[in-house]
């Protein structure tokens, strides 16, 4: 067989199957929490079975209404949003929601906020005992309002403590998402590595502020949003590649995801997975390009598993420079 033979052999049936410690996904791409409801809203643009799982809205103990408006603006190449946690609170997503996320044909990852580890505990203990959860993605952009506001995912040692807590009280797979507002997002990986994540997911939206010129006031009820959009890739991309230098754990990348060649670059950069958020608002069919064109590339470059992507881009690098690497 010829070498061009060879390839296009390999090629010719692409595996998308992807597991990652202790989650089996159908195909590497999901939908990120807090811009795909509860999956029921966008069935009418793309069949939920396309993901290969959805994280669904955030879920807190008690229900919260929200931030005051306007929650959402646009800026270039992204968008800010400040709708602060509204959901129906645990109690109702039980009652109302989970009987007929069990029923989907993909993964269901419940993503949890909380206020406090007791929080977290609480959620991770209700939510561990219920059928039809795939992972808990334990949210850690959240103040501490025990300790005086502070977000536990800008200190390691309060990162740790609330996934330490989750991971006692579940057997599900738990994973940590993480916030891009600190100095140096490798301590904060290996901070959840030790508190026991099974996954990372990153990055949750970077702290931004949009002014109305002509009003001289803030645009967001809010004061300051998350910023998320293509106009934060280039810094996803960059902790991607130093969280996948600094820890053994999978990760899931994500950060203004709208095609497959960004879904490309993050799996390069050594995500196993890639999440996408605000791409579903511009485009709702986006996994299914996503997903094409992903399978296109790896026929065309010869690999048979889209795992075989992961970190690759690290070690080519590596392997050009003639310096070893091994990951953590």
């Amino acid at each position: 067989m010829l070498p061009n033979e060879k390839k296009e052999a390999k090629g010719a049936g692409v595996e998308l199957e992807v597991c990652l410690g202790g989650l089996t996904l159908k195909n590497p791409v999901i939908a990120a929490s807090g811009t795909y409801g509860f999956g029921r809203e966008y069935e009418q643009y793309c069949p939920v079975e396309t993901w290969g799982g959805i994280a669904v809205k955030g879920i807190t103990p008690e229900p919260r209404a929200g931030n005051p408006a306007p929650r959402l603006t646009e800026t270039p190449a992204g968008v800010l949003n400040a709708v602060g946690l509204e959901n129906p609170g645990l109690e109702e997503f039980l009652k109302s929601y989970l009987p007929r996320l069990r029923n989907l044909p993909t993964a269901v990852i419940v993503n949890i906020s909380g206020f406090s580890v007791e929080d977290y505990a609480l959620l991770a203990r209700s939510l561990g005992r219920e059928a039809g959860i795939a992972a808990l993605e334990v949210n850690i952009s959240c103040p501490n309002v025990r300790h005086g506001g502070l977000q536990f995912g800008t200190d390691a040692r309060s990162a740790q403590e609330v996934v330490a807590a989750v991971r006692r009280e579940t057997d599900l797979p738990v994973i940590a998402k993480l916030s891009p507002n600190v100095t140096d997002i490798r301590e904060l990986a290996r901070a959840v590595e030790r508190g026991g994540a099974d996954i990372i997911s990153l990055i949750n939206t970077l702290l931004g502020m949009s002014i109305d010129v002509e009003q001289r006031r803030p645009v967001l009820g809010n004061l300051f949003g998350g910023l998320s959009g293509p106009a934060i890739r280039p810094v996803a991309v960059r902790m991607v590649w130093e969280v996948y230098q600094a820890v053994a754990l999978p990760i899931i990348g994500m950060g203004g995801i709208t095609g497959w060649q960004d879904a490309v670059e993050f799996l390069l950069a050594g995500a196993s997975a890639v999440s996408i958020g605000s791409g579903n608002f511009v485009n709702p069919r986006v996994p299914l390009q996503v997903l094409e064109g992903l399978e296109g590339y790896c026929r065309r470059q010869g690999f048979s598993s889209v795992q075989e992507l992961t970190g690759l881009a690290q070690t080519e690098l590596a392997r050009r420079t003639h310096k070893g690497f091994a990951r953590g």
